[in-house]
Protein backbone atom coordinates (compact mmCIF):
# COMPACT_ATOMS: atom_id res chain seq x y z
CA UNK A 1 0.00 0.00 0.00
CA UNK A 2 3.12 2.40 0.67
CA UNK A 3 4.50 1.76 -2.49
CA UNK A 4 0.84 2.67 -4.57
CA UNK A 5 0.47 5.58 -2.43
CA UNK A 6 4.33 6.67 -3.36
CA UNK A 7 3.68 5.71 -7.11
CA UNK A 8 0.59 7.99 -6.69
CA UNK A 9 2.12 10.69 -5.54
CA UNK A 10 4.59 10.56 -7.96
CA UNK A 11 2.39 10.65 -10.77
CA UNK A 12 2.05 14.36 -12.21
CA UNK A 13 -1.16 16.01 -11.95
CA UNK A 14 -1.64 16.86 -15.38
CA UNK A 15 -1.88 13.12 -16.50
CA UNK A 16 -5.81 13.74 -15.67
CA UNK A 17 -5.79 15.26 -19.33
CA UNK A 18 -4.00 12.97 -22.49
CA UNK A 19 -4.52 15.68 -24.82
CA UNK A 20 -1.75 18.06 -22.72
CA UNK A 21 1.87 17.65 -23.56
CA UNK A 22 2.69 16.63 -19.55
CA UNK A 23 0.25 13.94 -20.41
CA UNK A 24 1.93 12.48 -23.63
CA UNK A 25 5.34 12.96 -22.63
CA UNK A 26 4.64 10.85 -19.32
CA UNK A 27 2.97 8.82 -21.35
CA UNK A 28 6.36 8.18 -23.80
CA UNK A 29 8.77 8.81 -20.83
CA UNK A 30 7.36 7.34 -17.53
CA UNK A 31 9.13 9.93 -16.16
CA UNK A 32 7.77 12.51 -13.54
CA UNK A 33 10.32 14.79 -13.79
CA UNK A 34 10.34 15.28 -17.03
CA UNK A 35 6.88 15.49 -17.71
CA UNK A 36 6.65 18.15 -14.62
CA UNK A 37 8.96 20.63 -17.20
CA UNK A 38 8.01 19.49 -20.52
CA UNK A 39 7.06 23.21 -21.34
CA UNK A 40 10.39 24.70 -19.77
CA UNK A 41 12.23 21.55 -21.84
CA UNK A 42 10.45 20.98 -24.29
CA UNK A 43 7.29 23.16 -25.63
CA UNK A 44 9.42 26.50 -25.75
CA UNK A 45 12.50 25.33 -26.79
CA UNK A 46 10.14 24.13 -30.05
CA UNK A 47 8.40 27.14 -30.39
CA UNK A 48 11.55 28.91 -30.65
CA UNK A 49 13.15 27.02 -32.69
CA UNK A 50 10.24 27.08 -35.26
CA UNK A 51 10.31 31.30 -34.68
CA UNK A 52 13.79 30.68 -35.83
CA UNK A 53 13.28 28.38 -39.08
CA UNK A 54 10.48 30.93 -40.18
CA UNK A 55 12.39 33.49 -40.03
CA UNK A 56 15.06 32.23 -42.11
CA UNK A 57 12.77 30.72 -44.27
CA UNK A 58 10.38 33.99 -44.94
CA UNK A 59 14.56 35.79 -45.31
CA UNK A 60 15.04 33.29 -47.56
CA UNK A 61 12.18 33.71 -50.02
CA UNK A 62 12.24 37.45 -49.75
CA UNK A 63 16.04 37.54 -50.81
CA UNK A 64 15.19 35.57 -53.14
CA UNK A 65 12.48 37.75 -54.84
CA UNK A 66 14.77 40.74 -54.43
CA UNK A 67 17.48 38.87 -56.39
CA UNK A 68 15.21 37.95 -59.09
CA UNK A 69 13.87 41.30 -59.12
CA UNK A 70 17.08 43.13 -59.90
CA UNK A 71 18.40 40.27 -61.84
CA UNK A 72 15.23 41.61 -64.53
CA UNK A 73 16.19 45.15 -63.93
CA UNK A 74 20.12 44.48 -65.17
CA UNK A 75 19.12 42.34 -68.60
CA UNK A 76 16.27 44.16 -69.59
CA UNK A 77 15.89 45.80 -73.10
CA UNK A 78 17.84 48.52 -74.15
CA UNK A 79 16.07 51.79 -74.55
CA UNK A 80 15.73 51.69 -78.42
CA UNK A 81 16.72 55.04 -79.03
CA UNK A 82 20.18 54.28 -78.26
CA UNK A 83 20.65 51.49 -80.33
CA UNK A 84 21.76 53.95 -83.63
CA UNK A 85 24.77 55.06 -81.19
CA UNK A 86 27.20 52.40 -81.74
CA UNK A 87 30.57 53.45 -82.22
CA UNK A 88 31.40 53.01 -85.91
CA UNK A 89 34.60 50.99 -84.56
CA UNK A 90 35.35 47.43 -84.20
CA UNK A 91 37.52 48.24 -81.71
CA UNK A 92 35.62 50.81 -79.56
CA UNK A 93 33.47 49.47 -76.76
CA UNK A 94 30.04 49.75 -77.21
CA UNK A 95 28.03 52.51 -75.58
CA UNK A 96 25.09 49.42 -75.37
CA UNK A 97 27.35 47.38 -73.12
CA UNK A 98 28.49 50.45 -71.15
CA UNK A 99 24.45 50.78 -70.54
CA UNK A 100 24.21 47.28 -69.30
CA UNK A 101 27.10 47.81 -67.13
CA UNK A 102 25.62 50.62 -65.17
CA UNK A 103 22.15 49.06 -64.89
CA UNK A 104 24.12 45.94 -63.23
CA UNK A 105 25.59 47.83 -61.09
CA UNK A 106 22.64 50.31 -60.36
CA UNK A 107 20.62 46.82 -59.76
CA UNK A 108 23.40 44.92 -57.46
CA UNK A 109 23.18 48.25 -55.45
CA UNK A 110 19.77 48.46 -55.06
CA UNK A 111 19.62 44.84 -54.51
CA UNK A 112 21.88 44.87 -51.16
CA UNK A 113 19.75 47.88 -49.87
CA UNK A 114 16.85 46.04 -49.89
CA UNK A 115 18.10 42.66 -49.22
CA UNK A 116 19.80 44.28 -45.74
CA UNK A 117 16.66 46.31 -45.08
CA UNK A 118 14.64 42.92 -45.42
CA UNK A 119 16.99 40.89 -43.04
CA UNK A 120 16.75 43.76 -40.09
CA UNK A 121 13.12 43.91 -39.95
CA UNK A 122 12.83 40.07 -40.41
CA UNK A 123 15.15 39.17 -37.85
CA UNK A 124 14.32 41.83 -35.92
CA UNK A 125 10.28 40.47 -35.55
CA UNK A 126 12.37 37.42 -34.55
CA UNK A 127 14.69 38.65 -32.29
CA UNK A 128 11.21 40.44 -30.59
CA UNK A 129 8.53 36.60 -31.06
CA UNK A 130 12.10 34.77 -29.15
CA UNK A 131 12.13 36.89 -26.21
CA UNK A 132 8.96 36.88 -25.63
CA UNK A 133 8.77 32.81 -25.74
CA UNK A 134 11.37 33.19 -22.67
CA UNK A 135 9.32 35.20 -20.53
CA UNK A 136 10.66 38.40 -21.02
CA UNK A 137 7.90 41.54 -20.51
CA UNK A 138 8.39 43.19 -23.54
CA UNK A 139 6.17 46.06 -22.82
CA UNK A 140 9.43 48.03 -21.39
CA UNK A 141 11.28 47.10 -24.68
CA UNK A 142 8.71 48.25 -27.27
CA UNK A 143 7.60 51.67 -25.30
CA UNK A 144 11.36 52.72 -24.85
CA UNK A 145 11.74 51.45 -28.61
CA UNK A 146 9.26 53.54 -29.71
CA UNK A 147 10.39 56.92 -27.49
CA UNK A 148 13.86 56.19 -28.97
CA UNK A 149 11.99 55.82 -32.59
CA UNK A 150 10.50 59.33 -32.19
CA UNK A 151 13.18 60.86 -31.21
CA UNK A 152 15.56 59.89 -33.50
CA UNK A 153 12.65 60.47 -35.96
CA UNK A 154 12.67 64.36 -34.95
CA UNK A 155 16.71 64.20 -34.71
CA UNK A 156 17.42 62.46 -38.03
CA UNK A 157 14.79 64.07 -40.32
CA UNK A 158 17.76 65.08 -42.79
CA UNK A 159 19.55 62.29 -42.55
CA UNK A 160 16.58 59.82 -43.30
CA UNK A 161 15.50 62.49 -46.05
CA UNK A 162 19.09 61.79 -47.58
CA UNK A 163 19.21 58.48 -47.27
CA UNK A 164 15.53 57.78 -49.41
CA UNK A 165 16.89 60.41 -51.98
CA UNK A 166 20.26 58.56 -52.20
CA UNK A 167 17.98 54.95 -53.24
CA UNK A 168 15.91 56.98 -55.90
CA UNK A 169 19.46 58.74 -57.25
CA UNK A 170 20.89 55.16 -57.57
CA UNK A 171 17.42 53.59 -58.36
CA UNK A 172 16.63 55.94 -61.00
CA UNK A 173 20.38 56.14 -62.18
CA UNK A 174 19.92 60.16 -62.51
CA UNK A 175 24.61 59.77 -62.97
CA UNK A 176 26.94 57.72 -61.66
CA UNK A 177 31.21 57.45 -61.15
CA UNK A 178 32.63 59.32 -63.98
CA UNK A 179 29.67 61.78 -64.72
CA UNK A 180 29.98 65.04 -65.83
CA UNK A 181 26.86 66.75 -63.80
CA UNK A 182 25.50 69.83 -63.05
CA UNK A 183 24.34 69.78 -59.24
CA UNK A 184 23.38 73.97 -58.97
CA UNK A 185 25.66 75.22 -56.56
CA UNK A 186 28.65 72.70 -58.01
CA UNK A 187 29.18 71.26 -61.02
CA UNK A 188 32.10 68.34 -61.60
CA UNK A 189 33.12 65.13 -62.47
CA UNK A 190 31.23 62.52 -60.11
CA UNK A 191 34.00 60.13 -58.00
CA UNK A 192 31.43 58.59 -55.77
CA UNK A 193 27.62 57.53 -55.16
CA UNK A 194 26.75 56.64 -51.33
CA UNK A 195 23.10 56.73 -50.00
CA UNK A 196 23.35 60.00 -47.97
CA UNK A 197 26.52 62.42 -49.78
CA UNK A 198 27.46 62.50 -53.30
CA UNK A 199 31.16 63.46 -54.03
CA UNK A 200 32.03 64.87 -56.88
CA UNK A 201 35.08 67.00 -58.28
CA UNK A 202 35.27 70.53 -60.36
CA UNK A 203 37.38 71.86 -63.13
CA UNK A 204 39.84 73.44 -60.24
CA UNK A 205 40.23 70.37 -58.42
CA UNK A 206 37.78 71.47 -55.41
CA UNK A 207 36.14 68.15 -54.00
CA UNK A 208 32.50 68.92 -53.32
CA UNK A 209 30.20 67.12 -50.88
CA UNK A 210 26.81 67.63 -51.87
CA UNK A 211 23.86 66.31 -49.51
CA UNK A 212 21.54 63.59 -51.56
CA UNK A 213 18.13 65.21 -49.64
CA UNK A 214 19.67 68.88 -51.15
CA UNK A 215 19.86 68.10 -54.37
CA UNK A 216 16.82 69.05 -56.70
CA UNK A 217 17.96 69.13 -59.56
CA UNK A 218 20.63 66.98 -61.59
CA UNK A 219 21.83 68.21 -65.14
CA UNK A 220 23.95 65.34 -65.99
CA UNK A 221 26.34 65.99 -69.31
CA UNK A 222 27.66 62.13 -69.75
CA UNK A 223 24.87 60.35 -70.16
CA UNK A 224 23.92 57.70 -73.48
CA UNK A 225 25.78 60.52 -75.27
CA UNK A 226 26.64 63.88 -75.64
CA UNK A 227 25.73 67.07 -78.64
CA UNK A 228 28.95 68.99 -79.63
CA UNK A 229 27.07 72.76 -80.61
CA UNK A 230 29.54 74.97 -81.76
CA UNK A 231 29.05 78.85 -82.85
CA UNK A 232 31.45 80.45 -84.52
CA UNK A 233 30.85 84.25 -85.10
CA UNK A 234 31.83 85.54 -88.52
CA UNK A 235 31.20 89.68 -89.76
CA UNK A 236 28.48 90.71 -90.87
CA UNK A 237 29.44 91.16 -94.97
CA UNK A 238 30.00 87.66 -94.86
CA UNK A 239 29.08 85.29 -97.59
CA UNK A 240 26.80 83.06 -94.94
CA UNK A 241 25.69 80.08 -97.50
CA UNK A 242 29.67 79.66 -98.28
CA UNK A 243 30.25 79.94 -94.53
CA UNK A 244 27.99 77.23 -93.71
CA UNK A 245 29.45 75.21 -96.78
CA UNK A 246 32.73 75.67 -95.74
CA UNK A 247 31.84 74.47 -91.89
CA UNK A 248 29.76 71.48 -93.04
CA UNK A 249 33.27 70.51 -95.13
CA UNK A 250 35.13 70.64 -92.26
CA UNK A 251 33.08 68.58 -89.75
CA UNK A 252 32.30 66.10 -92.60
CA UNK A 253 36.23 65.75 -93.26
CA UNK A 254 36.77 65.34 -89.47
CA UNK A 255 34.04 62.54 -89.33
CA UNK A 256 35.13 61.02 -92.25
CA UNK A 257 38.64 60.33 -90.69
CA UNK A 258 39.70 57.04 -88.84
CA UNK A 259 40.92 57.89 -86.07
CA UNK A 260 37.69 60.14 -85.29
CA UNK A 261 35.30 57.20 -85.98
CA UNK A 262 34.85 55.88 -82.17
CA UNK A 263 34.28 59.18 -81.34
CA UNK A 264 31.73 60.80 -83.68
CA UNK A 265 28.47 58.97 -83.44
CA UNK A 266 26.23 60.76 -86.66
CA UNK A 267 26.94 62.99 -89.50
CA UNK A 268 27.98 66.46 -88.26
CA UNK A 269 25.10 69.09 -89.14
CA UNK A 270 25.97 72.45 -90.52
CA UNK A 271 22.60 74.82 -89.09
CA UNK A 272 23.32 78.22 -90.34
CA UNK A 273 22.69 80.99 -88.65
CA UNK A 274 22.06 80.86 -84.93
CA UNK A 275 22.09 84.73 -84.05
CA UNK A 276 22.81 87.88 -85.36
CA UNK A 277 24.03 90.68 -83.00
CA UNK A 278 26.02 94.15 -82.69
CA UNK A 279 29.09 92.16 -82.89
CA UNK A 280 28.29 89.93 -85.76
CA UNK A 281 27.33 87.08 -87.23
CA UNK A 282 27.00 83.37 -85.29
CA UNK A 283 26.94 80.04 -87.50
CA UNK A 284 26.14 77.20 -85.72
CA UNK A 285 27.10 73.30 -86.28
CA UNK A 286 26.94 70.32 -84.32
CA UNK A 287 27.86 67.04 -83.91
CA UNK A 288 27.23 63.80 -81.97
CA UNK A 289 29.62 62.66 -79.82
CA UNK A 290 30.21 59.63 -76.90
CA UNK A 291 30.27 61.46 -73.42
CA UNK A 292 33.62 61.33 -72.69
CA UNK A 293 34.95 62.99 -75.89
CA UNK A 294 32.92 65.22 -75.94
CA UNK A 295 35.39 68.26 -75.00
CA UNK A 296 37.88 67.24 -76.88
CA UNK A 297 35.69 66.99 -80.12
CA UNK A 298 34.97 70.46 -79.71
CA UNK A 299 38.71 71.76 -78.91
CA UNK A 300 39.33 69.64 -82.09
CA UNK A 301 36.73 70.88 -84.11
CA UNK A 302 37.16 74.52 -83.28
CA UNK A 303 40.65 74.70 -84.22
CA UNK A 304 40.09 73.08 -87.19
CA UNK A 305 37.33 75.68 -87.92
CA UNK A 306 39.23 78.83 -87.10
CA UNK A 307 41.98 77.46 -89.60
CA UNK A 308 39.66 77.11 -92.72
CA UNK A 309 38.06 80.25 -91.38
CA UNK A 310 41.57 81.91 -91.84
CA UNK A 311 42.84 79.91 -95.29
CA UNK A 312 39.71 80.81 -96.72
CA UNK A 313 39.63 84.62 -95.90
CA UNK A 314 36.37 84.29 -93.88
CA UNK A 315 36.40 86.97 -91.41
CA UNK A 316 35.79 87.48 -87.92
CA UNK A 317 33.90 90.27 -86.62
CA UNK A 318 35.75 93.53 -85.32
CA UNK A 319 35.72 94.24 -81.80
CA UNK A 320 33.20 96.73 -80.71
CA UNK A 321 34.42 100.57 -80.61
CA UNK A 322 33.19 100.91 -76.86
CA UNK A 323 34.45 97.46 -75.98
CA UNK A 324 37.87 98.71 -77.63
CA UNK A 325 37.67 102.34 -75.91
CA UNK A 326 37.12 101.10 -72.48
CA UNK A 327 39.89 98.19 -72.69
CA UNK A 328 42.04 101.34 -73.87
CA UNK A 329 40.84 103.25 -71.01
CA UNK A 330 41.63 100.24 -68.59
CA UNK A 331 45.22 100.76 -70.10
Amino acid sequence: MAADSALAESVPDCVEDPTTLCAKVYELSGLDWLANNAEALIEKPARILLVLLLAFGVRHLVHRAVRQLTDRTATGAMPTILRPLRNRSAGAADPLEQIAARRTQRAEAIGSVLRSFASFVIMGIAVVLVLGELGINLAPIVASAGVVGVALGFGAQNLIKDFIAGIGIILEDQYGVGDVVDLGEASGTVEAVGLRITRLRDVNGVVWYARNGEILRVGNKSQGYAQVVIDMPVAHDTDLERCRRVMQEVADAMYGEEEWAAVLLAEPESLGVEQITAEGVFMRVQVRSTNADQWRVGRELRMRLKERFVAEGIRTPPPLIGAASTAAGAR
